[in-house]
């Protein structure tokens, strides 16, 4: 084989495939870190928001690959 790289040889969607996996990540540990936060806010903030500590209770026993 020839020092020139095939075209045929060369995977053109693992750019895109890594973006992907790089965003997903990104997303899932914001939900992780958010959700956590959350059970850090006082009943004023939860009042100030519209939030009860049900609301809080839900949000923050869901597992952060879900929305």
């Amino acid at each position: 084989m020839s020092s020139l790289t095939h075209n045929s040889m060369t995977n053109h969607h693992a750019p895109g495939l890594i973006q992907q996996i790089g965003e997903t990540l990104h997303v899932w540990h914001e939900r992780y870190r958010t959700r956590r936060e959350l059970t850090n806010w006082t009943a004023r903030d939860l009042h100030d928001v519209g939030l009860s500590w049900t609301d809080i209770a839900y949000e923050a026993d869901k597992p952060f690959w879900r929305a």
